[in-house]
């Protein structure tokens, strides 16, 4: 089973499972923690594809926020990785890879693209998105 065919089914699962496990949806859980429902600073976040627009020549690195605080990052090149996120304020969102929560404050959210500040350990760094085109198929990267 190739990993797109694995990722549609566990998205496909969790969307006939149950309801009753399901987190909160991030954004409802962060107009709660602050005591407002207007979300509109990150209207168009959250349910879409991001692809990143530089990454060393190598194609494919994607973000989705999905509204249910599940983040997915995948690439061309690496398995695809599940992870819980939140917004922490208008501008800032935070997820959890491996233990570790990164912190990230959004520099710029636009409906074409998205730029976002991460702070880590060794420093900020910048990261740049695209609203994703569709279709999208990764080139083939050669094996070696």
């Amino acid at each position: 089973m190739t990993t797109r065919t694995a990722l549609f089914a566990l998205l496909a699962m969790w969307g006939v499972g149950s309801t009753a496990c399901l987190p909160a949806l991030a954004e409802e859980a962060a107009a709660e923690a602050d005591g407002s429902e207007d979300r509109s600073a990150l209207s168009g976040f959250t349910d879409r594809v991001w692809s990143r627009t530089e990454d060393g020549g190598l194609p494919g690195s994607m973000k989705v926020f999905l509204s249910d605080g599940t983040l997915i990052e995948d690439s061309c090149w690496e398995t695809h990785r599940l992870s819980p996120w939140r917004i922490v304020s208008e501008t800032a969102v935070s997820w959890n890879e491996d233990g570790i929560d990164i912190d990230a404050t959004i520099v710029s959210l636009t409906e074409a693209g998205l730029v976002l500040r991460l702070r880590l350990a060794d420093g900020a760094v910048e990261e740049r998105y695209e609203a994703a085109t569709v279709p999208y198929v990764c080139p083939d990267i050669p094996k070696g």
